[in-house]
């Protein structure tokens, strides 16, 4: 049986933390930024973490 491999587009995107929880960062922050507001764009910048609901695709993407 060969070697399991991680997803490259899911290793880019995803990291894990320390309780085993995925981060992510928000779409929507790359370009066309004149239309959006100030407020809007600075919350973009934050990360987030993976709804409950994607988390067991995600994970076994990432070979987790």
């Amino acid at each position: 049986m060969p070697k399991m491999k991680t997803k490259a587009s899911a290793k880019k995107r995803f990291k894990l933390t320390g309780t085993g929880k995925i981060k992510r960062k928000h779409a929507f922050k790359s370009h066309i930024l004149t239309k959006k507001e100030t407020k809007q764009k600075r919350n973009l910048t934050h990360s987030g973490l993976v709804d409950k609901a994607d988390e067991k695709s995600i994970k076994q993407q990432l070979c987790i």
